[in-house]
């Protein structure tokens, strides 16, 4: 948690092995043992503070084309739809999984709904730990309770959530079990 320019992201980068640029020195410990990026790559999904999807598709399609990307091959479809299902279940969007992505607030998902499309993409691969850069980030309360709730329900699946977060409201900042600054 931290004010804008304070490295929460840079620090999210470089602990899920996504920073590219720049000099990392020191090293990075899970559970007392040295990280393994290639092993953490294959256990972790990232959920980038920007929305991009493919406007013209619907929810589930964005789910569905994501799990076809990356799921391996040797997982037969029947078990990637059902990962599909529990993905827009599990991020409360079944109910609309039908509806086209669009121009959030113009003429497609609201901008809360896209946040938690962003989430359902990388939870399909099923990650041991996710990632969530700013999750709430340019929502309202409202949209910002209905993201967390999300992210709760992922947590109670036995799956480590890390995320960054700016500002957060108290109910926000009291639904972390840990908080760094």
């Amino acid at each position: 948690m931290g004010v804008s320019g304070a490295g929460k992201t840079t620090l999210m980068d470089v602990l899920s092995g996504r920073k590219t640029g720049g000099t990392i020195e020191g090293e990075i410990r899970v559970g007392g043992y040295p990280k393994v990026q290639e092993t953490y790559a294959r256990v972790s999904g990232y959920c980038e503070q920007t929305d991009v999807h493919s406007l013209q598709i619907t929810i589930e399609e964005s789910v569905i084309f994501s799990a076809l990307l990356r799921l391996p091959a040797h997982i037969d479809r029947h078990t990637k739809s059902a990962f599909v299902q529990e993905a827009l279940q599990l991020i409360e969007l079944d109910e609309i999984s039908n509806a086209l992505v669009g121009v959030p607030g113009i003429s497609g998902i609201s901008n809360e709904q896209l946040k938690r499309l962003t989430i359902a993409v990388e939870l399909v691969s099923n990650p041991s730990i996710i990632f969530m850069d700013e999750p709430t980030s340019g929502l309202d309360a409202r949209a910002a309770a209905i993201v967390m709730r999300v992210v709760k329900n992922i947590f109670h699946t036995k799956r480590t959530v890390v995320c960054t977060i700016r500002q957060p409201s108290i109910d926000i900042f009291e639904a972390f079990d840990e908080v760094m600054k």
